[in-house]
């Protein structure tokens, strides 16, 4: 009964099987479309929940179920439920592509949670390409927007070059050990971690996944592939990818066995310029998913402050703080995806005057807003506030207060963002903004959420706590 094991991966693999057959239709029938998804990944939903408690290894012990990853598996799957959720008007895509748009969106999907379980490095490597290049298809998919194919090129050529140096780094790491299993790694490597081999074939494979987590100096792609792809898309690769590249990270650092220095070094020196880099840049940006990248440059580096304390308190806060950041970011997505309608980028002076236009959305951006700004009684300070810890502890004070001036720094331009929703006036009356019940109640939910969670965080802490040791 092995197979059971299973279950997420393949009710993942039947929904790209209908995806598929759906994209074979001789007439397009977006709402049709739309609905069978909107289904698919609720039940999707549930069968990642009912599994969360599964435990066990597959294909020759390559592939390893416990509860970090069943958890991982279950914030991927609501992370495409509530993107799909955003697609009742799917403008950016053309209405025959919308089939394909859904299937990419799952196999990236299958990737991921494919990858969240793996602990033997070609398997890894495999489930990273699976999940990369259903993204790269995804990106130039986008309608009548002459820059899709220019960020989709980008996306493609950088992504290439660090699955390259990541492949070379997994060639060291097999050289030193001798085994391409990671259990077997974690007995060999930390006793060697010490060596220039190990150190660099160990930060080489990372590389990989600092790309995808949009790390400095693997962030070049960031804010054009999310100005380039269409919004829902953007969406996407600003939630679900995140969550399963900190999965990922925190798994191979844990191979160190928290004994090497360079390697902390490394996170810390990556982690500084991650935050000071996005929070500076982000300052000047006019266009809303290009602030949202430099945002997600500087929270990568936030992550990385409670991976680098390879503790289990670090590594819990860590899956916190990933929870925090899909629900944030999707509600600013939300927002972005409902204020352009047309599919169109949206600039945060088109923002201006959207609390009388919908006071529900405005309140669903502000939170997200001060959330990723780490202010209280959101989700997101409770994040922060829960990785900072876990450092103090660990004993970098100094790097948490830099964290800190560097959370401040990016209130100005998250204050920005809530000034044009609340208190600028448009310059000419804009279009009526339809927000049907459904958004309504996911939107309510969405709030619901980030207050609760930030007020209230004991429950999945817990779950995430015993994620933590399930990984260590």
């Amino acid at each position: 009964m092995t197979w059971v094991l299973f279950i997420p991966e393949l009710y993942c693999l039947l929904m790209a099987i209908a995806f598929f057959g759906l994209s074979m239709a001789a007439r397009p029938n977006p709402r049709r479309d739309y609905l069978v998804a909107l289904f698919l990944t609720s039940v999707g939903v549930v069968v990642a929940l009912a599994s969360v408690r599964l435990e066990g290894t597959l294909f020759f012990e390559a592939y390893r179920v416990d509860l970090f990853s069943q958890v991982f598996k279950f914030l991927l799957v609501a992370g495409l439920f509530l993107v799909v959720c955003l697609c009742t008007e799917l403008s950016g895509i053309e209405e025959r592509h919308h089939p394909e748009f859904y299937l990419f969106l799952t196999t990236c999907t299958l990737g991921m949670m494919l990858l969240v379980s793996s602990v033997e490095l070609l398997t890894i490597y495999i489930a990273l390409e699976l999940s990369s290049y259903s993204l790269y298809i995804l990106v130039p998919l986008r309608r009548g927007h002459g820059s899709d194919v220019e960020a989709g090129i980008k996306y493609l050529m950088v992504g290439a070059a660090a699955s390259a140096v990541m492949l070379f780094g997994l060639s060291y790491l097999f050289g030193i050990t001798h085994t391409t299993y990671v259990a077997e790694i974690i007995k060999v490597l930390p006793g060697v971690i010490h060596t220039p081999a190990a150190i660099l074939g160990l930060l080489l494979t990372l590389c990989g996944f600092f790309f995808k987590l949009a790390v400095f100096p693997f962030h070049f792609w960031a804010p054009d592939v999310y100005q380039g792809a269409a919004n829902q898309v953007t969406a996407y690769i600003a939630t679900a990818s995140k969550v399963a590249a900190v999965a990922i990270l925190m798994r191979m650092v844990a191979l160190s066995g928290g004994t090497s220095v360079y390697l902390v070094n490394v996170l810390v020196a990556l982690s500084i310029c991650s935050m000071t880099l996005g929070n500076l840049v982000a300052i000047v940006q006019k266009d809303m998913k290009r602030l949202l990248a430099y945002s997600s440059i500087s929270h990568a580096g936030y992550v990385l402050i409670g991976i680098l304390s390879m503790t289990q308190t670090g590594y819990a806060s860590a899956i916190f703080y990933a929870l925090a950041y899909l629900i944030m970011n999707l509600s600013c997505f939300l927002v972005v995806v409902k204020v352009a309608e047309d599919g169109s980028d949206l600039k945060i002076a088109q923002l201006a005057g959207l609390h009388r236009r919908s006071p529900l959305l405005a309140m669903a951006l502000m939170l997200a807003i001060f959330g990723l700004a780490g202010i209280p009684p959101t989700i997101g300070f409770t994040g922060k506030f829960l990785v900072f810890a876990a450092a103090v502890e660990r004993g970098y004070l100094g790097l948490v207060i830099l964290a800190m001036v560097n959370a401040t720094i990016s209130l100005y331009y998250y204050i920005l963002v809530v000034k044009a929703a609340y208190l600028l006036e448009p310059d000419e009356e804009p279009a009526r903004l339809v927000v049907t019940t459904p958004t309504k109640v996911l939107t309510a939910v969405l709030v619901t959420v980030m207050v609760v969670m930030g007020v209230y965080p004991h429950h999945f802490l817990e779950v995430a706590r015993a994620a933590a040791r399930a990984l260590m």
